[in-house]
């Protein structure tokens, strides 16, 4: 940050389209509210009402002998939602994604996708580069050549950094003598992707294949709370270990919320595809990296972050891969943006002014 930007790190107020900096005011392309449920009205109306059925939270465990109801209603509420046999879900994504990785530890060997969440790590970072379809033809060459024949597969459902959606399809081509799990996380595919019911349904795995989707419900579902989408057997098995039982589940009224909100969703979604249409047509395509139906935009810029500052407007912009890095500047639209919010972005980006 230079001694001229704003501090964007001492914020007063919540995340929202137009945020004030140090008595400035600046609209907000960035973080991962793809549907803007933590500034809408009705959402919070509707968690307003959950608080006053299930009070500000549960500290008691799953385990415990006493239970409020919810929490089952809720799961099977989500598996139908988005199309799973069951589902579980803990008080983070994280937590979630600990619990299902450590579950299948010993299950076979494990393979790790390029860029998986550092929440799916059993431990330290797995030594593990390049892109992910050469990874893909590595790990099926691999796999139909060895002797092992259980195997976990472990991969984000996409790539939100530099935007790509990740092709499953070498799946079918996997020996059915093998027996393999992919566990898959759908944190930023999830409530956004195939009319919100994110990529469970999309991956086409055969029977030898078994998918499990984990991901956090906090962006753009707007629950703090975590997820796994599955078969009953696991989710049977899951509800039987010790984190899971041991552990306090989410606020209730955040359930009670989502259970409320399937049209709130759906609104808020065609919403943002407007946006992205919008956006999208209004950009030139060899200056962005971008994918259908996603609401990322990295831009090939890389001052695009210092341009747009000057217009008042704020996008996501950091080093990357680490500190030394080129700076990654990505548009990321929100449904809580407006037409006018919309056109004003492009007409910053299309000006191109010069940074002194």
């Amino acid at each position: 940050m230079k001694n001229s930007d704003p501090d964007l790190t001492q914020l007063q107020s919540p995340l929202s389209l137009n945020i004030r900096v140090e008595g400035q005011s600046y609209l907000y392309f960035s973080g991962t509210a793809y549907l803007g449920i933590p500034q809408n009205p009705d959402f919070m109306a509707f968690y307003q009402e959950g608080l006053k059925k299930f009070g500000l939270n549960n500290g008691t465990s799953r385990g415990n002998n006493v239970q409020l109801g919810i929490y089952n209603e809720a799961e099977h509420y989500a598996a139908q939602y988005f199309g799973a046999e069951e589902a579980l879900i803990t008080s983070s994504g994280y937590l979630a994604a600990q619990l299902l990785v450590r579950h299948y530890t010993a299950y076979g060997k494990v393979l790790y996708a390029p860029q998986t969440h550092p929440a799916l790590w059993l431990n330290e970072a797995p030594a593990v580069g390049g892109t992910f379809s050469s990874w893909a033809e590595n790990a099926l060459t691999h796999i139909n050549t060895s002797k092992q024949n259980k195997w976990l597969l472990v991969s984000n459902a996409l790539n939100n950094l530099f935007p790509e959606r990740y092709d499953f399809s070498f799946l079918k081509e996997i020996h059915p003598d093998n027996e393999v799990i992919l566990i898959v996380d759908d944190s930023h595919g999830i409530g956004v992707l195939d009319d919100g019911r994110g990529v469970l349904n999309l991956i086409a795995a055969p029977k030898h294949v078994k998918v499990v989707v984990v991901a956090s419900m906090a962006k753009a579902l707007g629950v703090d709370a975590g997820i796994i989408l599955g078969t009953r057997a696991l989710v049977a098995g899951l509800k039987k270990s010790n984190v899971f039982m041991g552990a306090s589940p989410p606020a209730a009224a955040g359930l009670y919320a989502f259970m409320h909100a399937k049209a709130l969703y759906r609104a808020e979604l065609n919403r943002l595809k407007q946006h992205m249409e919008t956006f999208s047509a209004g950009i030139n395509p060899e200056e962005w990296d971008f994918i259908p139906d996603y609401p990322v935009y990295l831009s090939k810029d890389r001052n695009l972050y210092t341009k747009l500052l000057q217009h008042h407007i704020l996008i996501s912009s950091f080093p990357y891969p680490d500190q030394n890095g080129p700076s990654l500047n990505r548009v990321v639209l929100s449904s809580w943006a407006s037409p006018e919010s919309i056109n004003e972005l492009l007409e910053a980006i299309a000006a191109q002014k010069e940074y002194p």
